[in-house]
């Protein structure tokens, strides 16, 4: 009896231990936009480079008055760097593409944008509007590296990607009304409120745009 009582013992243990080590809540990002607000589960387990730089600008408050500057119906919307008058914000250094870790461009998650050369992306990111399939990792291409999906707002993805777009300079497809992330803020996993970060002052510099090629 004693030696039923205790394996009873060591299983409720093994129980209440094991809802311990529960793993943690995936981080979330709020962005509030002039159309409304968008919410961003990052993926740190298939991504980490890029989850941690993305959230290192979001502390930086680096997206706080970018603009979507490029928007395509049917195909992705697309910020992190310029604000009203086109003028680039200045990134950190590029990081390395993670396009190779099973995550796909399907409608509604988030990849990071980059130019001709793979290991380029720096703070742009767009959310695709519909499965991209063509920017995917494949052996012979090095695809668009996804690191994140909407988990709420994907009507404000659909509001942001019906604008109305015109070229603007060397632009394609720039919003003729500026369509601004207000705030860009990480959420705290237990409460869903933003976390107050220190905020560093953003520099700006002229540069060609990183995107993604259709």
């Amino acid at each position: 009896m004693d030696r039923l009582l205790q394996c009873f013992i060591l299983t409720v243990s093994l129980a209440f231990s094991s809802l311990g080590a529960a793993e943690p809540a995936a981080p979330r990002v709020l962005l509030k936009t002039d159309l409304g607000e968008i919410v961003i589960e990052l993926n740190s387990e298939k991504a980490p480079v890029t989850v941690a730089n993305f959230i290192q600008y979001v502390n930086d408050h680096h997206y706080d008055g970018v603009i979507f500057h490029r928007v395509m119906k049917d195909f992705m919307i697309q910020s992190g760097a310029f604000t009203f008058d086109m003028t680039m914000k200045k990134g950190r250094a590029p990081i390395i593409n993670e396009s190779n870790n099973g995550l796909k461009n399907l409608k509604g998650t988030v990849a990071m944008a980059r130019t001709s050369a793979p290991n380029s992306a720096t703070s742009q990111f767009f959310i695709n509007h519909k499965t991209n399939a063509f920017l995917d990792y494949k052996d012979k291409s090095p695809g668009y590296a996804v690191f994140g999906k909407v988990v709420e707002g994907m009507d404000t993805v659909d509001k942001i990607a019906q604008a109305e777009t015109a070229r603007v300079g060397y632009h394609a497809n720039a919003p003729k009304d500026t369509i601004r992330i207000l705030t860009a803020r990480l959420l705290d996993s237990k409460t869903q409120a933003p976390v107050a970060e220190s905020v560093k002052e953003p520099e700006s510099v002229k540069a060609p745009e990183t995107v993604p090629v259709k």
